[in-house]
């Protein structure tokens, strides 16, 4: 249906251009056309509106509805009616007041069309009022960036802080685990305080990745990945929780390695996740699945359980920062609601894909996880692993937690290496001189210097060149290994240290 107007070009850019703004009406009061001031007005994109919207759909008139019973009268009138006072509802919900003429056009005795003809009232009056509204929005959004930013450096500084008890604690676990202890119950107390301490370092570790990929600070280790040796890692870090709740476990893979180019230890922890989400959501004495295969270009890795399930309506919010299914809050072991959305954000960052199904509560859950294939390396034999063998050291070990300090000299002495200590920068300096370490495990947070000046301090002594330096310290992102690397470490370990970790440096 032919649109009256001008023709040609200059008739539809007079149109689309005209300061005011023009509408082409159905006699339903469809709109078949409307120009780009009209459009922009109510923050619609040129030609948005025309044939999605109706004209009653777009005012109202004294707070009501513009609806059909408003419109028919008006369009019956004869010619053209002038200055009808209505308001324009803008799309973000804002309402524009407004003149309104509507010029009827007749065509063999019936209207095809009807032009509505809007002039703003007062535009001056309406560009300070969305001037103003914007820079309420700017400041809002502002603040609300602000209280997001303060967020994630609270929790940053929350998994830093959680570190330095888990320390000690690690260490004197390490202590008891290499002591016959004899007495089954004071065995059995190791052990459940081994798992428990994993699963806070576990918690903590989820904490500070959210933070790091909330400020895209986190930045992948691409390296050639076997699936299946990853999987076996991802087991064993989830085994004492799977194993506590007398979970039946079942894995299985393929014949042929599974290659990927991927950053391992994240591969580790997106597997690992899953399995710990599987273990807290199931009731004890469940079955869990895990397995590997390829499909197409792409290696799928499913996570199956007969657990408590996910309803339908939040199927689509799960993998949520801090989303957790309602009736699973009581069977949460220590769960943050983090631990999906870590998941999909590494699972994001590798180019895969991450789904969730399940039938419903009480129906189980399973996670399926894509990530892209890389090609397998040429035929050779793997080298060779060798397991790290400490030989004895002069270590001095510096740390104003006086429990880390004599918690680490204990393990170290047990493995038969020679110990000095220290709780402060000054009495680091001294020690160092007088002991001659060849190892010194060294705090960033003392009291009286940090770690990067004593580290500084040391390399400038003739001894010191030689010291192998190993950074100890909370804080584990991108900048705080870039600063030890500038003062002179060998080596950045966050607490609290895993069982051979020092031990691999030591070999």
């Amino acid at each position: 249906m032919a649109v009256a107007g001008p023709a040609g070009p200059a008739g539809d850019a007079l149109f689309e251009q005209a300061a005011c703004g023009l509408l082409v009406t159905d006699a339903d009061g469809l709109i078949i056309r409307a120009n780009a001031t009209f459009c922009a007005w109510l923050g619609f994109a040129a030609g948005e509106l025309a044939g999605a919207r109706r004209l009653q759909d777009l005012y109202t008139v004294g707070g009501r509805v513009f609806n059909q019973t408003h419109l028919t009268p008006l369009l019956q009138m004869q010619g053209s009616v002038a200055e009808v006072a209505v308001d324009l509802m803008h799309r973000d919900g804002h309402t524009l007041p407004v003149l309104l003429n509507i010029v009827r056009k007749p065509g063999e005795g019936t209207f095809l069309h009807h032009v509505s003809v809007v002039i703003v009232a007062d535009r001056k009056k309406y560009e300070r009022e969305l001037l103003n509204t914007r820079a309420q929005l700017r400041e809002l959004n502002e603040t609300l960036s602000q209280a997001d930013r303060n967020k994630d450096e609270f929790l940053a500084t929350l998994a830093h802080e959680l570190r330095n008890p888990l320390a000690p604690m690690q260490n004197v676990l390490q202590v008891l685990a290499q002591m016959n202890l004899g007495d089954p119950k004071v065995n059995w107390c190791r052990e459940v305080l081994a798992r428990q301490v994993a699963q806070m370092t576990h918690l903590v570790d989820d904490l500070l990745e959210v933070s790091r990929i909330t400020e895209g600070k986190l930045e992948l280790q691409f390296a050639r990945v076997d699936l299946t040796e990853a999987t076996q890692a991802a087991v064993e870090g989830a085994r004492p929780l799977i194993q506590s709740a007398e979970h039946e476990l079942t894995v299985t893979s393929p014949g042929l390695p599974i290659w990927l180019n991927a950053d391992p230890t994240r591969v580790v922890q997106i597997i690992q996740n899953l399995l710990n989400n599987a273990a807290k959501y199931t009731p004890r004495g469940g079955k869990i699945h895990l397995s590997t295969e390829t499909d197409g270009d792409s290696a799928v890795i499913r996570v199956r359980d007969n657990g408590i399930g996910i309803p339908a309506t939040h199927l689509t919010r799960i993998f949520e920062k801090f989303s957790q299914v309602e009736s699973a809050r009581s069977r949460s072991q220590g769960g943050l609601g983090i631990g999906l959305s870590l998941v999909r954000a590494l699972v994001d960052l590798h180019g895969g894909a991450v789904a969730a199904q399940s039938d419903g509560l009480g129906k189980g859950s399973e996670f399926t996880v894509r990530l892209p294939v890389a090609r397998e390396p040429a035929p050779g034999a793997a080298p060779a692993r060798r397991e790290a063998t400490e030989a004895p050291r002069k270590i001095l070990v510096v740390d104003d937690s006086q429990d880390i300090v004599d918690s680490m000299a204990m393990l170290l002495t047990l493995r038969g290496h020679e110990l000095c200590t220290a709780n402060s920068g000054a009495a680091a300096l001294e020690a160092a001189a007088k002991f001659r370490p060849e190892v010194i495990v060294l705090d960033i947070g003392l009291p009286d210097m940090d770690g990067y000046e004593v580290a500084r301090r040391l390399r400038g002594e003739p001894w010191g060149a030689q010291i192998v330096l190993v950074a100890l310290t909370g804080w584990g992102q991108k900048q705080d290994k870039e600063a030890a690397a500038a003062a002179g470490f060998d080596h950045h370990l966050t607490k609290p240290l895993g069982p051979n970790t020092l031990a691999d440096i030591l070999k």
